[in-house]
């Protein structure tokens, strides 16, 4: 059956569709693991799109940016942490800073997912979008600009666009988001620690969007912002993991 152009795309965005329900699903298993809320995955998604959406008519930009692609990753966003679902709670939740050897662990969570991802398109011999970008947002959003994050060092244009547009969304929900062990910093804030990574940790040119659109951000906190419930819940989470934990009889 030969499809035309248009019933092509109609497809694809079904497809898509489908495959953003699932994607939710999993994001939301894994956030509660890591007492994230579901404003957090709603949050993020609004972030990278409004970022996308401002470095369409970029020159570096526009020829990847286009409105499937930023659909795409706006779909996708909800899967990069799905390999916090492989970290022991007692690394994921613990309150006070990690080891260096719990950091070691927690930093797997790239790579974890990035394994499930690549298991599944091998399991069902799929090749190609939408599991590639996937794939690069869950393994390279720790990366860094100046080549310093992990898991594989990159740095400049090593590092994959989506990739380097999640990192910018993903740090700044991290410093203004409220966690069972820390408060969120103001917008203010956030806004001026991510300018200082300019550079080194994050792509110059998305950082500079990042403070054209800064608003956006601020809007997007505003409108799917946390509830005192949300905290409860994350709380009684945090509570229930520590006590299975402390319960667990010695190796």
């Amino acid at each position: 059956m030969n499809l035309r152009e248009s019933d092509r795309e109609t497809v694809a965005d079904a497809v898509l569709e489908g495959m953003s329900v699932a994607a939710f699903a999993l994001a939301k298993l894994a956030g509660a693991r890591s007492s994230d809320t579901a404003n957090h995955i709603w949050r993020s998604q609004h972030y990278l799109k409004s970022l996308a959406k401002r470095l369409q008519r970029h020159p570096r930009f526009a020829a990847v940016l286009t409105d499937s692609y930023i659909n795409l990753l706006y779909h996708a966003a909800p899967l990069h942490n799905l390999g916090t679902i492989g970290i022991p709670d007692w690394i994921l939740l613990k309150p006070s800073n990690l080891t260096s050897s719990e950091n070691a662990v927690m930093k797997t969570h790239t790579t974890l997912a990035y394994d499930v991802l690549e298991q599944i398109e091998k399991t069902f011999n799929y090749q190609g979008e939408p599991f590639t970008t996937m794939k690069e947002m869950a393994r390279s959003h720790h990366e860094k600009w100046d080549g310093s994050g992990y898991p594989q060092g990159l740095s400049g244009e090593q590092i994959p666009l989506s990739a380097r547009l999640l990192a910018v969304a993903d740090v700044y929900e991290g410093l203004i988001s409220n966690r069972v062990y820390k408060v969120g910093v103001p917008h203010d804030q956030a806004v001026a620690i991510i300018f200082e990574g300019r550079g080194t940790h994050f792509d110059p040119d998305i950082v500079d969007a990042f403070i054209e659109i800064q608003d956006e951000f601020l809007a997007t906190v505003q409108r799917y912002a946390d509830t005192d419930q949300d905290m409860q819940r994350m709380i009684e989470y945090m509570a229930n993991a520590i006590a299975e934990e402390a319960e667990l009889p010695a190796a």
